[in-house]
């Protein structure tokens, strides 16, 4: 029998070396035990998808430009053009696999075990944020029905997170400020629509720091980081009107809050 301590222990050793697909087969044995995972459980589970995600997303984003420098010069029946082109859709495949198994899992054991019994709110929230933000790194890529499809999936689960933290989570609480902060970054990107997603920014940021003061202790740095992420987010979207540079740097912004 796999032992949960033996499991963490080596999930920890992973992420000091980097070896993070090492790291996901180790938290994903612990999430598969059907068990509630402690908030150290949760956080390393989401460390370990968001980097080997993140790695790709950032090889996607470097080969799309490659390949659109190829296209915009006449070249888009080159060689480099049909190399660069070969090497997207191969990082996209990947993309589709990694995102895919951590729905399932959240799916298939993570939320079926906050969701029965005695709830944990904070970790229910947690884990539909987080099929909302893999169905977006997928929507990302994706065209036509199929993007379309990863759209709404995403923000169907947006919304549900987003009915269980006002409900049960304190406006200052930082998981409900992440949900906020990735749901707006949805709505900015995904939906193409900046009025809606500097609203609901703009709501977060002022709910929660009215209700600052009454934050604990252990959640007051990650509180306030993600008020600043929010703040720079919406700084960038309001005063600028140049979206391609802009909505990059915003991206990097954003990505520092997945391990929250």
């Amino acid at each position: 029998m796999v032992d949960r301590e033996d499991c963490i222990y080596f999930a920890k050793l992973a992420e000091q070396a980097e070896r993070y697909e090492e790291m996901v087969e180790h938290v994903k044995t612990v999430a598969k035990m059907d068990i509630n995972l402690s908030t150290e459980e949760r956080n390393l589970l989401s460390v370990a998808y968001k980097n080997v995600v993140g790695s790709r997303r950032h090889s996607w984003r470097i080969l799309s430009s490659y390949e659109c420098k190829e296209n915009e010069s006449g070249n888009s029946a080159s060689t480099n053009a049909k190399l660069c082109q070969s090497e997207r859709k191969k990082v996209e495949g990947e993309l589709k696999d990694i995102c895919n198994d951590i729905i399932n899992l959240l799916d298939e054991h993570l939320i079926k075990v906050d969701g029965s019994g005695e709830k944990s709110y904070d970790s229910l929230v947690f884990y539909i944020k987080m099929k909302g933000d893999y169905y977006r790194y997928m929507a990302e890529f994706l065209e036509g029905s199929d993007r379309q499809e990863m759209a709404e999936s995403s923000l169907k689960a947006y919304q549900q997170a987003t009915e269980y933290a006002v409900e049960h989570l304190q406006p200052q609480h930082p998981i409900r400020l992440g949900l906020a902060l990735n749901f707006s970054v949805f709505y900015y990107e995904i939906l193409n629509s900046p009025d809606k997603a500097c609203g609901m920014a703009r709501s977060a940021f002022d709910d929660a720091l009215t209700n600052l003061d009454q934050t604990s202790d252990e959640s007051y740095k990650d509180s306030t980081l993600i008020l600043q992420l929010l703040r720079d987010n919406l700084t960038l979207w309001s005063s600028d009107s140049d979206a391609g540079e802009n909505k990059q740097q915003q991206a990097k912004i954003e990505d520092l809050e997945d391990g929250n």
